[in-house]
């Protein structure tokens, strides 16, 4: 029997609504030890664009998520996500890390960002190939294999869906959701990476990766899985997918001495 640990509680930057009912959908699964305090950060457009992307995770907007955050009254947090994939990898290696620097600044606790979490996810697991299936247009889904590939991941296979806005990703239901994982798939992946925390994944990750036949690492899953490590909270726990499954081994994903991140 897996012994609980101390509780513990991770802030979580959310853009914009779509599928943020993953966080206390895990809080239930987690059986309530961790508590994921979710603010919804300013969206000004809801757009899968390489512009409207980088005002999303702008640090002005991510710094007034954390001051919303603390004024709501959570308990005193141990680590802070920022749980946006795109909104983060569409900054480039070095930006991203710069952009959880400052996130981590604000914060005063250990921060990292989805981006960061995939990477790190690859490494607890032992993976460096794999199948992404991607929502986003063609040019952003190529910024995340160029993220990807920056961190020695090789992307053996792409599937981009081209959906512009987060709102629709939100609104897929459970059954496109698993085909979805599987089309991504490519004989030699070791894992599928679905990246948008738009989608709603937390309830499918077990029935993924029996679908997929391998470790499928979902958007939502990996932040608040990177979130618990930050914290010091990484133990074993069924029902929440492959990475779950065994404590982390792989590096931290928060930003190092002088914003550079620590896988680099």
């Amino acid at each position: 029997m897996t012994r609980e640990p101390a509780a513990v509680t991770v802030g979580v930057l959310y853009p914009g609504f779509s599928a943020e009912d993953d966080y206390p959908r895990a809080e239930a699964l987690l059986g309530g030890w961790a508590r994921l305090p979710l603010v919804h950060t300013e969206m000004r457009e809801d757009a899968h664009r390489v512009d409207a992307l980088l005002d999303i995770g702008a640090d002005d907007v991510l710094a007034a998520g954390v001051g919303a955050l603390r004024a709501n009254g959570s308990a005193p947090l141990d680590a802070m996500m920022w749980a946006c994939t795109s909104g983060s990898f569409v900054f480039g290696r070095d930006g991203a890390a710069a952009q959880v620097a400052a996130l981590e600044a604000a914060a005063g606790v250990p921060a990292s960002s989805t981006s960061f979490a995939f990477v790190d996810a690859c490494a607890s697991l032992g993976v460096t190939r794999v199948g992404v299936g991607a929502t986003y247009p063609d040019d952003v889904a190529g910024r995340f294999v160029a993220f990807l590939g920056a961190a020695g991941i090789e992307v053996l296979s792409l599937s981009a869906r081209g959906i512009v806005t987060a709102a629709e990703v939100g609104t897929l239901p459970a059954t496109a959701v698993l085909e979805f994982a599987a089309a991504a798939d490519h004989p030699d992946a070791q894992a599928v990476l679905l990246p948008d925390t738009a989608l709603h994944t937390i309830g499918l990750l077990d029935a993924l990766d029996a679908r997929v036949g391998k470790p499928v690492l979902t958007a939502n899953q990996v932040s608040i899985w990177q979130g618990l490590r930050l914290a010091g909270a990484d133990v074993a726990r069924a029902g929440l997918g492959s990475v779950f499954a065994h404590t982390a081994t792989g590096p931290t994903g928060r930003a190092g001495p002088g914003g550079m991140s620590a896988w680099t």
